[in-house]
């Protein structure tokens, strides 16, 4: 059964990955980028290909989310599963059912900070990377592109819509909500509110692995990450398509602070779209 690692770009998915990567995947909780190869996203366009479903064809592959995602369901174990898509049902096509998802873990950042790193990261201005924030409800879908990232087209949702979507958990209490925020400033305790809510929807009485839980919490750090993508790459980065160099994944980290980098104009923008979850969430 899968669990649902789920949020809008750049919100913090990759740090709760590599969390419990490190945690599920490896013998000692020592963190290294090849561990996320244990945790896939969805949708990922092969997986069609690879059920000879016709991936040209935009209806065809969302008629059969479903039909994929039982193909690869281990039903007797857990799997996470990373998901930058809303809780959609386009067509009466639905994104999951509960047949083959245990819960949902849904990450959410301040999109006054969501704006400036997802401008870093798609190489855009940040006045449009808000327009996209506000507007855009889906990314991706090129198949001729070489990155994998783009290949795959993923119904985002606007920031807000993304957010409200994945609520539907909630109602089958299979839903964890993590702010980013939160996660930074309180790592430890996050991090085992997240390994109690897993354990509880298997049922299982949750023991803490202590000093596995130690390495990860220390060798999940932004600062140890982003030594690890100088010395050997990551995988996920993306490719300025100007200079054909590596975009840096993990780039300011802590210091990605919306009071230093946000012009007021951009600022407003974004409260004025999203006010009513900003304040639900305590942003505002």
């Amino acid at each position: 059964m899968f669990v649902w690692l789920a949020s809008y770009p750049k919100s913090g998915n990759t740090l709760v990955r590599s969390m419990l990567a490190a945690y599920f995947f490896s013998k000692d909780g020592i963190y290294n980028f090849d561990l996320l190869k244990n945790i896939n996203q969805f949708p990922n366009i092969t997986l069609f290909q690879n059920l000879g479903i016709d991936i040209k064809n935009e209806k065809e592959v969302v008629k059969n989310y479903i039909k994929v995602q039982e193909s690869f369901n281990k039903k007797n174990s857990v799997q996470f599963l990373k998901t930058h898509s809303y809780l959609f049902n386009i067509e009466n096509n639905p994104f999951t059912d509960l047949k083959n998802s245990l819960g949902a873990i849904y990450i959410v950042r301040d999109p006054r900070n969501v704006v400036t790193s997802y401008a870093h990261h798609t190489n855009r201005t940040i006045d449009k990377a808000a327009d996209d924030l506000i507007n855009l409800s889906q990314m991706g879908g090129d198949l001729t592109n070489s990155e994998f990232s783009q290949r795959t087209k993923v119904y985002t949702g606007t920031w807000n819509s993304n957010y409200q979507s994945w609520k539907s958990f909630n109602q089958q209490n299979k839903y964890l909500l993590i702010k980013y925020e939160d996660l930074i400033k309180k790592k430890e305790k996050i991090f085992i509110e997240i390994l109690n809510f897993i354990y509880e929807l298997q049922k299982i009485k949750f023991k803490l692995e202590q000093s596995k839980f130690d390495n990860v919490i220390k060798t999940t750090s932004f600062s140890n990450m982003k030594k690890l993508e100088e010395n050997g790459g990551f995988f996920e980065n993306k490719i300025d398509q100007k200079t054909g160099k590596k975009i840096p994944f993990f780039n300011l980290g802590e210091k990605n602070e919306w009071k230093n980098l946000l012009d007021n104009k951009v600022r407003k923008k974004i409260e004025n779209a999203f006010k009513k979850e900003m304040i639900e969430l305590d942003y505002l």
